[in-house]
């Protein structure tokens, strides 16, 4: 029989060794490249504000590290604000109707819009240090990261089997262990994966977060994010590549050392009740295995988080209420609330009417709207050719974790790779064939919209439960058949959070989408991206608070009709147990 013991104590070996000299080299690398870049958000503002970026390959690696960490930054912010926020939607049913709708509209609105004020916040926390540029940079970073993180974790939540619900109440847990034991456990698979497509869609948000403008002045912040923009700038084709294959190498770094583990270890948390083959584990895992002082400081950090998790905080049933309870919140409280949310509602829809209709006629609300038709339009071809290519591929490649271990760095550097580095090439061949702008511009929104539907499906096939797979294959379940009874139904909440993000990722890049450029050459479409654009450009506010209005409203109306529905109905029809 084959010991599954870590192979130091097979031998019992109780003194560091080998493997333990190149973990500690590792690990004190990423400290002082940490300290190192600690120092630069210290200095003074007028460095970011008089700052050179260079071009010459040997500053990347320095621009890489900041980068990184402000993504890491934004991650984490990320990861707070999807536990609390997704957590509150899912147990109070009067929060649910503020946060969701608030949700819909923060993922489809193109927050870069607003950066400026953002930016002023940040910089008078800390006046005169580049600190609050980088707590900026880091801000608009986050606004890319939280959406489909906290959406995940919502659909898991909402979807709980019933049996480890009646488990948590029959052990009379507290809110606080069911969230450490049920909650946060059972929604790991998804949140895994939708934390590596976060990190990906970050990169897109670099390149206009790194270099900011107030006024007439332009903050830079040194990173890949910036180094593109001045490539770009300077049409410096070989300084791109650098920049590029500077991100594969991120990429390939962070997935090797962070994500394939997590994804590894996320396997553990699978709902099922048969013992299913083991992957390979990684090479992370198997070092951490071979070390004596990395596995005791991690052993005893595991400890201590598993005491925080243990701790009694609050009574069992009494603080957050689950979906599934029959308690019925007084009507009275009920009215109360309503009618406070309508009469907040009735007063924002009030100033937005009254500011805009004092700088605009009835025609731009009709032009807006008609404009708004043309890009509903885009999002919905998107949403279904992404489908059609990424279902059966994302399927595929989650039932096979060989093929999900190969699959995984390519996705995320696919997904990583800036949309805006296609455009030259967008833009030369719908010259060069005479092309309609109205129609194959819809390709550069897709480039970004695919990868929230791959993502999810990869996370829902992958944790489909082997019982339910061992069943089918008894039953002899084939073809279509094995796609309606056992496919469709394990992956709907992962295929509907990853559709829902989608189309407000859609909406969101519409802004960039219906608008590409290079050198004197521009191509618009018809579109409520390109309004809000050429609004932006033009420095007309009330033509923008009118987009963004309409696109809020769109986005609200279409959740409302589609999504919703399929949540409650994901939730309801194809929850395990």
């Amino acid at each position: 029989m084959t010991s599954i013991a870590p192979p130091a104590l097979v031998h019992g070996r109780r003194l560091p060794n080998a493997w333990d000299l190149a973990a500690i080299l590792l690990v004190l690398g990423l400290l002082i490249g940490v300290v190192n870049v600690a120092r630069g958000t210290l200095a003074p503002l007028a460095v970011a504000q008089a700052g050179h970026i260079h071009l010459d390959p040997a500053y990347l690696p320095g621009y890489a590290i900041r980068t990184t960490l402000r993504m890491f930054a934004a991650l984490i912010a990320s990861l707070i604000f999807t536990f609390t926020v997704a957590t509150l939607a899912a147990k109070s049913r009067r929060a649910a109707i503020i946060i969701i709708p608030i949700l819909d509209i923060l993922q489809s609105v193109p927050i870069l819009g607003f950066l400026s004020f953002t930016v002023l916040f940040f910089l008078h926390l800390f006046p005169g240090r580049e600190l609050g540029a980088e707590l900026a940079a880091v801000f608009a970073v986050f606004t890319s990261q939280a959406w489909n993180m906290t959406f995940s974790f919502y659909q898991s939540l909402t979807t709980e089997p019933a049996d480890l619900d009646e488990a948590c109440r029959s052990f009379g847990l507290s809110p606080w262990q069911r969230f450490w034991r049920l909650d946060v456990p059972f929604a790991t698979p998804g949140l895994v994966w939708n934390t590596m497509l976060s990190m990906s869609g970050g990169w897109f948000f670099v390149v206009a977060s790194e270099a900011i403008t107030v006024g007439n002045t332009t903050f830079t912040l040194p990173g890949i994010g910036s180094y593109v923009a001045v490539a770009l700038g300077r049409r410096d084709l070989p300084a791109i590549v650098y920049a590029v294959l500077a991100m594969l190498v991120v990429i390939l770094m962070y997935d090797q050392l962070l994500f394939r583990p997590l994804v590894a270890w996320s396997a553990k948390f699978r709902f099922e009740t048969v013992q299913t083959a083991a992957d390979s584990e990684p090479w992370v895992l198997k070092l951490l295995r071979r070390t004596f002082i990395l596995r005791e400081a991690g052993g005893w950090l595991g400890d201590q988080v598993a005491r925080i998790g243990r701790l009694r905080l609050g009574r069992a049933q009494r603080t957050f209420q689950s979906l599934r309870t029959d308690r019925q919140s007084s009507r009275l409280g009920d009215g109360v609330f309503y009618v406070l949310v309508a009469l907040g509602a009735i007063y924002a829809f009030w100033q937005v009417a009254k500011f805009c209709a004092a700088h605009l006629q009835w025609s731009d609300l009709v032009t807006c709207l008609t404009l708004a038709v043309f890009t509903l339009a885009r999002v919905i071809v998107a949403l279904v050719v992404s489908s059609a290519i990424w279902l059966p591929l994302g399927v595929w490649v989650g039932l096979r974790p060989k093929a999900t271990r190969i699959v995984q760095p390519v996705a995320q550097f696919l997904a990583a790779f800036p949309a805006n580095l296609l455009f030259p090439i967008a833009v030369a061949l719908i010259v060069a064939y005479r092309l309609a702008p109205n129609i194959w511009l819809t390709p550069l929104m897709i480039l970004g919209t695919q990868w929230y539907v791959l993502f999810n499906v990869v996370a829902g096939a992958s944790a489909l439960p082997g019982d339910l797979k061992e069943v089918a294959a008894n039953f002899g379940l084939r073809g279509f058949l094995r796609w309606r009874r056992l496919i469709i139904p394990g992956i709907l909440p992962y295929l509907i959070t990853g559709l829902l993000t989608a189309s407000g990722n859609a909406w969101n890049t519409s802004i960039v989408a219906e608008v590409a450029s290079w050198g004197h050459t521009t191509l618009v479409a018809q579109g409520l991206g390109a309004y809000i654009a050429e609004a932006t450009n033009a420095g007309n506010t009330a033509r923008i608070v009118l987009g963004v209005a309409v696109m809020s409203a769109f986005v609200l109306v279409f959740n409302r009709l589609v999504w919703r529905p399929l949540y409650a109905y994901a939730s309801r029809r194809t929850t395990l147990g």
